[in-house]
């Protein structure tokens, strides 16, 4: 599934340097697939690919902490537009 994330940024240069290497040490089936940063640095929207809303929060919340307000949702891939193609199975 893909699950959207909505970054209300309290401090966008600790939020970044979190960020800097989360893609890549994210754990076993959850994967980023989008990141859009707002010019203000004020407002990020996310989106990645897991198994569960669940998975993808506390790994997310876990790096972040207090750098950003985040809501979560699970996307609608019939309603929305320009998703990425879903990950294919790992050897």
């Amino acid at each position: 599934m893909f699950v959207g994330i909505q970054h209300r940024i309290r401090d966008a240069d600790a939020m970044l340097s979190r960020s800097e290497k989360l893609a890549e040490n994210a754990p076993p089936g959850v994967q980023a697939r989008q990141f859009c940063l707002s010019t203000d640095r004020q407002f990020a929207t996310c989106i990645w690919e897991a198994d569960s809303v669940q998975a993808v929060r506390d790994y997310i919340d876990g790096v972040q902490g207090d750098s950003s307000d985040n809501s979560y949702f699970e996307v609608d891939p019939q309603a929305s537009v320009g998703l990425p193609q879903p990950a294919t199975a790992r050897v």
